[in-house]
């Protein structure tokens, strides 16, 4: 199969920028890394596609692409997992938004049904950072550094988002 796609490749103009040996080494160090089986072949191919990027861009190719492609591979392990870490605490935190303290069943239903209207009503540029921040758990730099803007702008976008859901969580006597 490997044969095929890089035969296609070159009668398309384009060689493969892995060799076999070099793709093994890949998969290696993102399952080393805790990247799951079933997720290996993406990493690989994210892999192949940053070498291509590289070269599309007219940058140099790197000295030694095997250690290169093998550093990329550690890093997309990492954010692999990071990645399910984000996931467990969006879990853990909506897991605890069902599960209230002190509140009755109806009462929960009747906040969070509040709330996902008022979301739904924020302009997307204030409902995407407060999703960010309170349901991602993603500090102010993170989602600024991932959007491409100002902390500064975050942080007034955040502050009228809150004051814009609160508003209307008063004016439907949720809150």
């Amino acid at each position: 199969m490997a044969v095929l796609r890089r035969t296609a490749r070159r009668a398309q103009g384009v060689d493969d920028p892995l060799d076999a040996v070099q793709e093994r080494r890949v998969r290696a160090v993102l399952a080393l890394g805790g990247v799951p089986q079933t997720d290996l072949p993406d990493g690989v191919q994210q892999v192949r596609l940053r070498l291509l990027e590289r070269a599309a861009k007219g940058d140099e190719a790197p000295r030694d692409v095997s250690a290169w492609a093998a550093v990329v591979a550690s890093n997309l392990a990492m954010d692999w997992h990071r990645a399910k870490r984000r996931q467990e605490r969006l879990g853990e935190r909506l897991a605890g938004l069902r599960q209230p303290a002190h509140d009755s069943d109806e009462e929960s239903s009747v906040l969070s049904l509040a709330v996902a209207r008022g979301l739904d009503e924020l302009p997307d540029a204030q409902r995407q950072v407060l999703v960010l921040r309170f349901y991602v758990d993603l500090p102010v730099r993170d989602i600024a550094e991932e959007l491409g803007i100002p902390e500064g702008t975050v942080k007034s976008r955040l502050h009228s988002a809150v004051r814009a859901l609160r508003v209307r969580l008063h004016e439907d006597e949720v809150v």
